[in-house]
């Protein structure tokens, strides 16, 4: 059994708003063994959204369709669902009084006429109660495929999704699951690290093995199918430990892990603080860290060193290393980590300096320069960078490897602080 979404509304096309629903659906699509094939956005418009609705109902067993569900002319989702199918579009009494008037009698507000259109049903399709709004969804079984229309707003779908949709989808799909398995690398980009494993992905069949790159870092998919969970992951672990054997020297973490994360969570159990010294990130590296609840656990503080003098004055930096060296070096790197460590007396004090750009680089120091540092007091680990991209990207690639280099110095430290 496949699937595929079809968002409705011109706002998605234009980028007001961002098509959340694909991703939301597709994991929980992923959890009943349903391989989604197709995502599509089509704007307001009724011959469009029949002409999709036609390619879905040609290819795919199941279709979910998201937005235009409300009472205005521009929501044509009940009459293109109506006129792919060669339905009957017709208001039911019935269903406004019971699953549109009682919202407005909750808020104490009264209904307009034009709220009767959202009780127009598709032939013999079954309303979706929607206790978040005044949209209800339909359900139709037309031919063989079965069709699910929601509301747009991400609150409403996901409700609906949750207590309407997935009771039938559980009952329709049978058994199965697709279950997936996520290494997360860095210090590789994605065309070396497919290189490694280039073997594999030329013979792969179930499971698969999608390389994926991000900003600053990728990562291997491994997806399978199989009857249960336990099956699939039993499917996966072969092909991770391959994956690891060739690659594990890049592997920092798995599924939803993130580096600030892996950073944290080794910090918490070695009862450790580090503090930032940052220069050409501007606070971006301390801002990954505390996004995560319960940071100041960990993280003792941050100085953004951006001009010379801060660095001497607030760091300790020596003066003759910024003249011989200059700002953007390996040892400044290093005196600003060792630096922040004794002002803010941490565990760990951790630095960065660069160009980001788009200016400011030479031959000798082009944009994209980057020097990162990590110090216990008694090692410390400095790393030369090379970043492509834009300022923003440098940035976040700068960050990125920074956490890193608190990483690999933490993993080096066995003792608990």
């Amino acid at each position: 059994m496949n699937a595929e979404f079809i968002a409705v509304g011109t706002e998605i096309l234009l980028g007001d708003i961002a098509n959340s629903h694909a991703r939301f659906l597709s994991l929980e699509f992923a959890k009943l063994g349903i391989g989604v094939y197709f995502h599509t956005a089509v704007g307001d418009h009724l011959g469009r959204i029949v002409d999709q609705l036609k390619l879905a109902l040609d290819r795919s067993q199941v279709i979910v369709i998201t937005g235009g569900l409300g009472p205005t002319d521009d929501d044509l989702t009940r009459k293109a669902v109506a006129d792919a199918c060669r339905l009957s579009l017709a208001y039911d009494e019935e269903a406004f009084q019971a699953l549109i008037v009682p919202y407005f009698e909750r808020l104490g507000r009264s209904y307009l006429d034009v709220h009767k259109r959202q009780a127009e049903r598709i032939g013999d399709a079954v309303f979706l109660p929607n206790s978040r709004g005044t949209a209800p969804g339909q359900y139709l079984e037309w031919e063989g495929r079965h069709l699910f229309l929601l509301p747009g707003p991400p609150l409403e779908m996901q409700g609906m999704y949750n207590d309407e949709v997935k009771p039938i989808l559980e009952r329709i799909a049978g058994s199965g699951s697709i279950t997936s398995r996520v290494l997360h690398l860095f210090g590789i980009g994605e065309s070396a690290a497919e290189l490694k494993v280039l073997d594999l992905l030329r013979v792969q069949s179930n499971p698969t093995i999608a390389p994926l790159a991000g900003e600053g870092e990728m990562l291997f998919r491994i997806t399978a199918k199989a009857e249960t969970k336990e099956e699939a992951l039993a499917l996966i672990a072969p092909v991770e430990k391959e994956i690891t054997d060739r690659l594990g020297h890049y592997i920092y973490g798995y599924d939803e892990d993130t580096l600030s994360l892996i950073v944290f969570r080794r910090l918490l159990e070695m009862g450790a603080k580090a503090g930032f010294a940052e220069s050409c990130t501007g606070g971006l590296l301390s801002s990954m860290l505390v996004e995560i609840p319960g940071s100041s656990d960990v993280f003792a503080g941050s100085l953004v060193a951006y001009q010379n003098e801060v660095k001497v004055e607030q760091l300790g930096v020596s003066e003759a290393v910024i003249m011989n060296d200059g700002a953007v070096s390996e040892e400044t790197a290093k005196q600003m980590a060792q630096g922040i460590r004794d002002r803010l007396k941490c565990d760990f004090g951790v630095s960065v300096t660069g160009i980001a750009g788009p200016t400011g680089g030479t031959a000798e120091k082009p944009v994209g320069l980057v020097y990162v540092a990590a110090t216990d007091g008694k090692t410390t680990k400095v790393a030369k960078h090379v970043f492509s991209g834009s300022r923003t990207q440098v940035r976040v690639r700068a960050a990125k490897a920074a956490l890193k280099q608190l990483l690999d110095l933490l993993n080096d430290t066995e003792v608990k602080i």
